[in-house]
């Protein structure tokens, strides 16, 4: 069975890929199963990756609301944009959860021109930018120029001291974030350069997808109970993480839900990250 992907690359059918992205929501095998039976008894030639991941989620959601928004993480964390400001703040917390301290949206004088850098981390006394390119189309990869443009604003700044979390401090080290994924220009580039690189599955073991699901920071858009507008205003007030809203269920409140529906939301985000 042929399926045009996002890109309109025609590729086959893979149900061992999708199978395996279903288990990874957290769905026991039997449920799996059953949603990769009534899937392919919906599909037809042509049928596009979107209208299988929607029969997918839908189906997900009916069997439950958390694994649901597990499979939604990727989709939720795109809904970070568009212009990707929260997406910065939400690289901050994944940093935060690894015990770095962060400081965002920051105006510093390098040796020649001044740059605006999204997020400086410090932990051990190194400190470290980190440059986030967000995308909002599914397909869109971060190719070598971005690395190449990076690299020469780091060694601007590097060659000046700043004053970040304390005094008289250096930037050593150079971060570069993606919500997708990196070409292997822009792998073997940074590599090259000594820049580290983070996207949802580079590198291999540790990338953003194993860190996201190992310190539960799933981002307040993967919920199911939620609408967008109801999203976006807990992202205003600065509720970026989901286990943000069980440490502090009046936000939910202040966003105008009923006492029943905070029930609902504080039920999926505590299932969502498997608070006992």
């Amino acid at each position: 069975m042929k399926i045009v992907k996002y890109s309109g690359d025609i590729v086959e059918f893979n149900p061992i890929k999708l199978k395996k992205s279903l288990l990874n929501s957290g769905a026991s095998p039997l449920v799996v199963e059953s949603i990769l039976e009534t899937i392919q008894n919906e599909l037809y030639q042509g049928i596009s990756t979107k209208q299988i991941y929607k029969m997918a989620f839908s189906l997900l959601k009916k069997a439950s609301n958390s694994n649901a928004a597990r499979y939604n993480l990727k989709e939720a964390i795109r809904l970070l944009g568009p212009a990707g400001f929260f997406f910065e703040k939400y690289i901050a917390r994944v940093f935060e959860s690894e015990e770095y301290q962060t400081k965002t949206n920051l105006h510093l004088n390098g040796k020649c021109v001044s740059h605006e850098v999204d997020i400086l981390i410090k932990k051990d006394n190194e400190i470290a930018m980190v440059e986030c390119k967000f995308h909002m189309g599914k397909d869109i990869n971060t190719d070598v120029k971005v690395p190449m443009y990076i690299l020469s604003r780091f060694n601007d700044l590097n060659k000046k001291r700043h004053t970040i979390f304390s005094g008289n401090e250096l930037i050593s080290k150079c971060w570069i974030v993606s919500n997708n994924r990196f070409t292997t220009d822009a792998i073997d580039f940074a590599q090259c350069s000594g820049l580290n690189l983070l996207c949802w599955s580079y590198p291999e073991t540790i990338n953003l997808k194993t860190i996201i699901d190992k310190n539960c920071l799933y981002p307040v858009t993967c919920l199911t109970t939620l609408s967008l507008i109801e999203k976006d205003k807990l992202l205003i007030l600065n509720v970026i993480l989901v286990k943000e809203i069980i440490n502090n269920s009046d936000c939910l409140a202040k966003i105008g839900l009923s006492s029943n529906r905070i029930k609902n939301v504080l039920k999926e985000a505590t299932e969502l990250c498997k608070y006992s």
